[in-house]
């Protein structure tokens, strides 16, 4: 065992012998095998050791024995008591919950404490294969099937590959010691309701099951690598990004196969869950126009042609403009401010302005469009509502809603800053100072 274990860390490049380490030792098998298995290899570490109050004299036991180990390997250790029912029912979470939250959370302050290099803890094979179970007894995705990973952040599993049986007997043919935890063969927790109940009904079938489990959810962690390699090339050519948002072509996933999957993957990071993700395929391609969905600080808007992601709606602070100023600045757009005199080109950019600097009153002001704006279009003769122009250019609602208009000190809208200026400010023959607002 000891040579498969040194050759493990060796191949993967797991652990290093010129490096110190935090271990958390529970005292049971596989921690306590793992501590032998560090100390044989030439790896450096320390032994933190938490005592949860959970199980009274067996508790204090089991850090009496954690100690009495640390000092045959002479390794130092730190040892940490806590008060897991208080935080469990404080927080509103589960006893294993706030189990886990404790220990990690100092684990991390040991680790900055003492200066080590990472937190090696002793899962082992079979714990992957209950961890994999219950992500599918919770519902996941392919992801879930992947398991715990040998090094995540600062966490170390260097004994993924190894069974407890192969711990056991380690430890038996070493001659060496551990402690048995009781609550291990109490089935009251999901986990060892599948250690002690369900694994072994299914190894009373077939002897290999554990064997073929693992073989499985292999070949599916292979193939959930594929799909995301080809997920992220789907990702480059079909979404597309406009500003601060980003559209999606409904006519893209009108044919592609796995839809549900394309779409989770690409908003769970914006906080849309898989529930999201249905109602958003079922109103995609019907008459249900500017719907929208919205998780965090984020919305997806399905409008005619495509699905839009964006922030919601943020609070923005009008700002005045002084007739001196050189630059607009405000959501990521920088505009120079040029003062140009006599005949001049005309930018007919839609996001750009030319206006007629004389016929304005300073200090404009730049602010969010509101329902009742109104203007006159360039070109147009007649008031059009703000809100009418922006449906007859069928803005999307996540973009018109962030529509900023740029008015004067009479409160008068003279530019929709990126889609038209009022006629009345346009630039006409008798102009002879132009006030050009270029974006950068």
């Amino acid at each position: 065992m000891l040579d498969q274990f040194i050759s493990h860390i060796r191949t993967k490049n797991i652990l290093d012998t010129s490096k110190p380490y935090l271990l958390a030792t529970s005292g049971g098998v596989d921690s306590v095998a793992l501590a032998w298995l560090l100390k044989k290899a030439g790896i450096g570490f320390r032994i933190a050791h938490c005592n949860f109050g959970l199980r009274g004299e067996e508790s204090d036991g089991d850090e009496k024995f954690v100690r009495e180990l640390a000092e045959k390997l002479g390794a130092a250790i730190s040892v940490q008591r806590f008060d897991t029912q208080h935080h469990a029912s404080t927080n509103g979470i589960s006893t294993q919950m706030a189990a886990r939250d404790l220990r990690y959370a100092w684990f991390e302050a040991l680790k900055q404490q003492y200066k080590l290099c990472g937190i090696i803890v002793a899962h082992h094979a079979d714990d992957q294969l209950e961890t994999i179970l219950l992500n599918l007894m919770r519902g996941t995705g392919i992801e879930g099937v992947y398991g715990m990973a040998e090094i995540r952040e600062h966490v170390i599993r260097p004994l993924l590959p190894f069974t407890r049986q192969q711990l056991e007997a380690f430890m038996v043919s070493e001659q060496l010691s551990w402690r048995e935890d009781s609550s291990n063969s109490q089935s009251n927790y999901k986990r060892n309701f599948l250690r002690n109940e369900v694994l072994p009904l299914m190894k009373s079938h077939d002897d290999h099951v554990e064997e073929k489990l693992h073989m499985s959810f292999d070949r599916l962690k292979d193939t959930g690598k594929a799909f995301f390699y080809l997920f992220d090339q789907w990702k480059r050519q079909t979404i597309k990004r406009e500003g601060q948002v980003l559209f999606l072509e409904k006519a893209s996933l009108e044919t592609v196969p796995g839809k549900s999957s394309l779409l989770y993957y690409w908003l769970r990071d914006y906080g849309f869950n898989p529930s999201q993700i249905e109602d958003m395929l079922t109103v995609l391609w019907s008459d249900e126009v500017g719907q929208r969905f919205e998780s965090g600080n984020f919305m997806v808007n399905i409008d005619r042609d495509h699905l839009l992601l964006g922030e919601k709606l943020a609070p923005f602070a009008e700002f005045d403009l002084a007739k001196t100023d050189l630059e607009l600045s405000f959501e990521g757009k920088v505009y120079d401010i040029l003062v140009m005199e006599g005949d001049v080109a005309v930018d007919v950019k839609k996001v750009n302005a030319m206006l007629d600097r004389n016929s304005l009153v300073f200090p404009l002001k730049l602010r969010k469009w509101k329902e009742g704006d109104r203007f006159r279009p360039l070109g147009m003769k007649k008031f059009k509502k703000i809100s009418d122009f922006l449906i007859d250019l069928k803005v999307p609602v996540i973009i018109k809603n962030n529509v900023k208009v740029l008015c004067d000190a009479s409160g008068e809208v003279v530019w929709v800053v990126g889609y038209r200026v009022d006629d009345r400010f346009k630039l006409t023959s008798a102009t002879n100072e132009v006030m050009y607002f270029k974006l950068k």
